[in-house]
């Protein structure tokens, strides 16, 4: 890793970074926030088994609103279709507003324990920027909660896709003013990676359940175990 990060680091200029699940805790935050409502509703199943199977659900619904190449629909209203399946298919009764109200803890999802301080440290030499799925409204909802200023965030609503869509990591460069292999993406998702990689970025891999990464020719550029191992390998 540290001879790869050697070589990697004089052409890199930014770092940026997804932030559902890589810079906050997605699964921990919705877990938490979803329990005491399947607890009312009498569920006795594992909310954080629903809560994998909600964001799996989430993902697909994202995928198949790119690949129509229709109008791009809001993060928001995807993540209210996908709660709402997996509810009914869980058997949970559940309303309108209870499915909005659990989506909106997205907004307040909290950064992992080692982020911020990781972010200050790669903030002494690169600028950092968010690309997220996430709507433009949520991401700045968002910004009190989890309390990193990041230089810029950015909207995939802007490319009019979701990730991995090659667009979506194309505005970002143009947006930034960088040619895409000065910039590093940061992912806790294979398929982020993948996406910057396949684009034209350097990519870093944040492995914190230590699964491999798969089969693929757009390997990530490093393989980091956490936010803190990655700024000790290019700061």
């Amino acid at each position: 890793m540290n001879e790869t990060a050697d070589a990697i680091k004089p052409s890199i200029k930014l770092c940026m970074f997804d932030q559902y699940g890589t810079v906050v805790d997605m699964q921990g935050g919705l877990t938490a926030a979803i329990a005491p409502y399947l607890k009312r509703k009498g569920w006795s199943g594992s909310p954080n088994a629903l809560v994998t199977w909600w964001r799996r659900t989430h993902f697909e619904n994202s995928m198949i609103d790119a690949l129509l190449q229709r109008e791009h629909t809001p993060y928001r209203e995807i993540g209210h279709r996908a709660l709402g399946h997996v509810l009914e298919r869980a058997g949970v009764a559940h309303t309108p507003e209870e499915v909005r109200q659990l989506v909106a803890e997205i907004e307040r999802l909290k950064p992992f324990p080692e982020v911020p301080a990781a972010l200050a440290r790669l903030r002494t030499r690169y600028p950092l920027v968010v690309l997220s799925n996430g709507d433009p409204d949520m991401l700045e909802a968002a910004k009190p909660h989890h309390g990193i200023a990041f230089d810029r965030v950015i909207s995939v609503a802007a490319a009019g896709a979701f990730k991995p869509h090659a667009a979506t990591y194309a505005k970002a460069a143009e947006l930034v003013g960088l040619p895409r292999g000065q910039i590093l993406f940061v992912a806790n998702h294979a398929f982020d990676c993948i996406g910057a990689k396949s684009a034209g970025m350097r990519t870093a891999f944040v492995d914190r359940r230590g699964r491999p990464f798969g089969a693929t020719p757009h390997q990530p550029d490093l393989i980091v175990p956490s936010m803190t191992a990655l700024a000790d390998a290019i700061v």
